[in-house]
């Protein structure tokens, strides 16, 4: 990408404007209200499917402060920021894995410190995508699903 990265020392008015309008003539066309488009989409019968990111335990309101994410990885995010009506979510499944993990200090009370924690890190990759850092691996946690269902009202578990 030639945009945005200059050998100069400092940003002028004219390198600023150039940037700018590259950036702008890329992707003008991409640019949407993808709220409209969704609210439209659901006014004419037709399914959408909103995906979360992250655990509820990293969410910043519900999750194991100071331990968070700086967001709301919660079922009332979803339709927050698709913007559209929460009314409109009708269903919602709870993804969970055989076992739990986290990258990072935080509570982990069925953590497994020993080979199998081990072995599930290496034969599942758990390595955080941002960081590249090992996650922590430990069994299923009932309670913590327990307390995702409470926030997010699950119809369904995959």
């Amino acid at each position: 990408m030639d945009c945005c990265y200059s050998t100069e020392d400092k940003v002028t008015a004219e390198s600023l404007n150039s940037d700018v309008n590259w950036i702008w003539n890329n992707f003008n066309s991409s640019i949407r209200n993808t709220g409209l488009m969704l609210d439209n989409a659901l006014k004419l019968g037709e399914n959408i499917i909103l995906e979360g990111a992250q655990g509820c335990l990293l969410d910043i309101d519900q999750g194991t402060f100071p331990y968070v994410t700086s967001s709301v990885t919660s079922r009332g995010n979803a339709s927050h920021g698709a913007g559209i009506h929460p009314g409109h979510v009708t269903e919602v499944i709870g993804i969970t894995k055989a076992y739990i993990t986290r990258v990072g200090h935080g509570a982990m009370p069925t953590e497994l410190e020993d080979e199998v924690g081990e072995h599930l890190g290496t034969v599942g990759h758990e390595f955080g995508t941002t960081t590249g850092r090992k996650r922590r691996c430990g069994w299923f946690d009932m309670v913590v699903m327990r307390h995702a269902n409470r926030i997010n009202g699950f119809t369904g578990i995959a």
